[in-house]
């Protein structure tokens, strides 16, 4: 990525903590967590190719589904649009997998390793201190976080640990030789709380107390490793930690052996004055049944021992746990505090910002710091410069939680550094990373695993044991978030005889599921009422209208569709909602919509304004349009605007077929739910037209469960006695079900497709239907049915003077004769076909020909001729399409006229 003239800022790839990228100071948006692994993956092969079936394996916990080289071909075609202006990293299609190439210095990981292994190299010295510190001091948290748990990112993550613990010990080892061992205590201490039976971690920590002359706490820590490894192992300690602990006591006087250990870490008491208060400590109570945040929680440790300003801003959606992160952290973290802790709420979602503001929090922050009444400032200025002269040369923590805004914060901020300050706001609060060096924690919705714990904490671990796939299925309805975990589980503990089953159950109702999300005095409906209402006007009006969208993901387009704001404006309302949690950003121009948060815009649907339904449709119906027309040129165009139907001021534009075919795989949830949403609201002309725009997708993927949407179009077709409309969903929907085995009902859509495209005068239609009715009879062994109709279809064709779907005729007529063992005939079909506007048939296209006639021509017993055939048709397939299938390893028809369908041998192999 170019910055400036001569300067180039190559892209950084970061596993060690959560998986990221960044270019320059400006993190890359990555997107989903199964987005992260694959990045993830590619990383730690180091430039290897990664097969798509291990990529596959490593992101379902499970057997991946039927689509999954889909799922993987989109991710890893995301990755490439992130990587498209960095010239010096690319993803490369390599062995049937996929490699990243990039500088060494590029990736996190790439550098530890390098690092590490130098300084294993060379001689145990300062050099090596270095370079160690140097590498450690790349991690930021648990490796590969946000990149999913499936038990291959679980055990690649372990595998990481594993390195950072020995070059951990390897570090503590070389300052212990050079008489600096009580250096790497900061990174021990953490690490032995996070591993205590790793012996040779411990022995490291011991060695590292007794040089900084803390004798005592490195007999505590040893005595309770040995209680530690008796109770969980059954063993005593082994030969390290042994001789750590016999090193201390040879140079400990006999009298101060047996004496007892001072807690570990205990700040020095600060010399108070006779009459001096108490510290303050304004923490509320400390939050009952914390689990999970392990990387968060270090983070924001590594923050406040940081030599930056400690200033952190844990920021997320409404019920994510900000605030109980933040006291759990403040309360675990007090030893660190000796001069107090201070905490305000700022109740930033309290209406019309009737909470708490800087003077009144002020005048309780001084009289927690001993200012009597009587001698507290009037003036907020004068209070602000008494306030940060109080907390010059203390120790003291600020936590202020639920802020609105940076100008609520900023007043609050002490002047010098020693003080930490924690913030927590629903928004992101950019304005203080700018002014005062803020470090963003973004707060992510709890894994899976660490959901099934909030419950267990609730409603005890024999009820989660007896139904731990109910428990799963729980956390994942409850996004995640532990306000509406503790919910379901309240309600679960107020009803001991309700089955974890029956309370899914009744959540998979998304009609109730935010009612029955609803506690006593809190539920998630409200919280969410309280973000939606500190929305600016913009993002006020596109949340509003998100209640009418047909899914949980879009992009700018379809936001600006469903609110009929300008680009511009509708990127500032984006961009608002991200800001508030209420959407979640993916990619550059995708953000994602969580269940409940879409349930609760649903709930205000009355609100929004039903025009931006049509629009909406109408995008995607245009969207369709342009996808087709570039995923297979020179096809017969489905369907046109709806009469009087004005178009979309930008429609979309794609540069190729690659282009479109990504747009379709990304869209695809959005398109078959646009299809049932416009035949419920009353547009069953925009419904059939959406479904027809599917064919390029659905003849690669016609394994993939499209009945029921095109079911649904041709209901509506139907009921607008439209035959040009019934015919093509007739002819694709028949298509669909021969390809999936169920000839019968193919039979019944497709025998009526040709006479109502004659009722439609559409004669090219009328080719498409008997095409597709023959290969139904084929596959239901009629071949003398079949060949009547392919005959017809290549006698109509040829009468249109339409070379287009002539060729695709003349493929099927071929194919027929090779079936029913007449390849002399089926030779000058092809022959014909390939004289046929060689310059407007596409490379899939003569790929299938060639094939065709190079199997004729095989069963001919013209070997050199047929093989002439399969390297030129090989090299017309070209790479892997979205389905992970060669493009010349299909055939059949879909409603525009393009090859597609069922493989007939694989090219390439034919090939040799």
């Amino acid at each position: 990525m170019t910055t400036g003239p001569g300067e180039t800022t190559l892209m950084e790839f970061r596993l060690l903590g959560p998986v990221s990228a960044f270019s320059g100071d400006e993190q890359v948006p990555l997107g989903p967590p199964k987005r992260r692994a694959v990045l993830a993956l590619l990383v730690l092969a180091e430039g290897a190719p990664v097969a798509a079936e291990r990529i596959a394996e490593a992101l379902w916990d499970t057997e991946p589904p039927t689509h999954a080289r889909t799922i993987v071909y989109g991710h890893v075609s995301a990755l490439r649009g992130l990587l498209h202006s960095e010239p010096a990293a690319r993803v490369a299609t390599e062995g049937g997998g996929y490699a990243l190439h990039a500088p060494p210095e590029s990736a996190d990981v790439w550098r530890f390793q390098a690092l590490v292994r130098r300084a294993a190299g060379g001689p145990a010295g300062e050099e090596s201190a270095a370079l160690l510190r140097e590498a450690l001091g790349l991690w930021r948290g648990r490796a590969l976080g946000g990149a999913g748990g499936t038990p291959l990112i679980a055990a690649a993550a372990d595998r990481l640990t594993e390195e950072r613990l020995a070059a951990l010990e390897q570090f503590a080892a070389v300052l212990h030789a050079c008489g600096r061992g009580a250096e790497a205590l900061g990174l021990l201490r953490p690490a032995t709380e996070r591993h205590p039976l790793r012996e040779s971690l411990i022995a490291a920590t011991v060695r590292a107390l007794h040089d900084a002359d803390r004798q005592a706490d490195a007999l505590d820590l040893y005595r309770r490793t040995q209680r530690l490894l008796a109770q969980e192992l059954g063993v005593d300690p082994g030969a390290a930690l042994s001789e750590a602990y016999l090193a201390i006591l040879r140079t400990r006087p006999a009298a101060d052996r047996t004496a007892p250990a001072t807690p570990p870490e205990a700040p020095a008491p600060r010399p108070a004055a006779p009459d001096a208060p108490p510290p303050p400590c304004l923490l509320p109570r400390a939050p009952a049944g914390f689990v999970g945040r392990t990387e968060d929680f270090d983070r924001l440790t590594g923050t406040a021992r940081s030599g930056n300003p400690p200033l952190s801003v844990v920021t997320g959606p409404a019920g994510v746990g900000k605030t109980s992160l933040a006291v759990h952290w403040a309360y675990a973290h007090a030893g660190d505090f000796p001069d107090g802790i201070l905490y305000a709420d700022l109740h930033a979602m309290e209406p019309d910002g009737t909470g708490p503001q800087p003077p009144g929090v002020l005048h309780d922050f001084l009289q927690a710091l001993g200012v009597p009444e009587e001698r507290l400032p009037g003036d907020a200025r004068a209070a602000e410069h008494l306030y940060r002269s109080l907390l010059t040369g203390r120790r003291t923590l600020i936590l202020l939680d639920n802020a609105r805004d940076s100008a609520q914060v900023r007043p609050l901020l002490p002047g010098t550094p020693g003080c930490t300050v924690l913030v927590t706001s629903r928004n992101r609060l950019e304005g203080l990373v700018v002014s005062d060096c803020a470090r963003l924690l973004p707060l992510e919705r709890l894994a899976p695993v660490d959901g099934v714990r909030v419950l267990r904490t609730v409603i005890g671990d024999l009820r989660v044991a007896a139904e731990p796939a109910a428990a799963e299925e729980l956390a994942a309805l409850c996004d995640g978030l532990p306000l509406a975990l503790r919910l379901a589980a309240a309600r679960l503990a107020a009803r001991p005889r309700l089955t974890l089953r029956a309370m899914a159950d009744d959540l998979l109702d998304e009609h109730q599921r935010l009612s029955l999300l609803t506690g006593e005095d809190a539920g998630v409906a409200a919280t969410l009422r309280l973000s939606v209402q500190q929305l600016p006007p913009a993002g006020a009006l596109l949340f509003r209208q998100l209640a009418l969208h047909v899914g949980s993901e879009l992009d700018n387009a379809a936001a600006a569709a469903l609110s009929g704001l300008s680009p511009v404006e509708t990127r500032t309302a984006l961009d608002e909602l991200a800001a508030a949690h209420l959407v979640e950003e993916w990619t550059g121009d995708r953000y994602l919509m969580h269940d409940l948060t879409r349930l609760y815009a649903r709930s205000c649907a009355a609100e929004a304004d039903p025009a931006g339904l049509q629009r909406l449709l109408v995008h995607y119906l245009s969207a369709g349009q342009a996808a087709a027309a570039a995923a297979e040129p020179g096809s017969q165009p489905c369907a046109a605007l709806p009469p009087g139907v004005p178009p979309p001021a930008a429609p979309p534009v794609f540069a190729d077929r690659a282009e479109a075919m990504t747009w379709y795989v990304t869209e695809r949830a959005n398109l078959t739910a646009a299809v049932a949403a416009a035949a419920d609201a009353g547009h069953p002309d925009l419904a059939w037209r959406i479904a027809v725009q599917l064919w390029p997708l659905v003849v690669r993927q016609v394994h993939d469960g499209w009945e029921p949407t095109l079911e649904r179009a041709l209901a509506a077709a139907t009921a607008l006695d439209d035959p040009d409309a019934e015919s093509r969903l007739c002819s694709l929907l028949g298509w669909v079900l021969t390809e999936n085995g169920q000839h019968a009902a193919a039979l019944e859509h497709l025998r009526r497709a040709p006479d109502l495209a004659v009722r439609a005068k559409d004669p090219r239609g009328q080719v498409i239907a008997l095409i597709n009715w023959a290969a139904a009879l084929e596959r239901a062994g009629d071949l003398s049915g079949a060949g009547t109709r392919r005959e017809q279809a290549a006698r109509m064709a040829h009468a249109l003077g339409h070379p287009h779907t002539e060729t695709l005729a003349l493929y099927h007529l071929a194919a027929h004769c090779l079936t029913v063992g007449r390849p002399d005939e089926a030779l000058p079909h092809c022959q014909h076909a390939l004289t046929l506007a060689p310059d407007q048939t596409s490379d899939e296209r003569r790929a299938l020909l060639l094939d065709t006639y190079g199997k004729a021509l095989q069963s001919l017993g013209r070997e050199a001729e047929a093989r002439r055939c399969f390297t030129e048709a090989a090299a017309l397939a070209g790479p892997l399409g979205p389905d992970g299938n060669s493009a010349a390893e299909r055939e059949g028809s879909g409603p525009g006229g393009a090859g597609a369908g069922a493989g007939r041998g694989n090219i390439r192999a034919l090939a040799g």
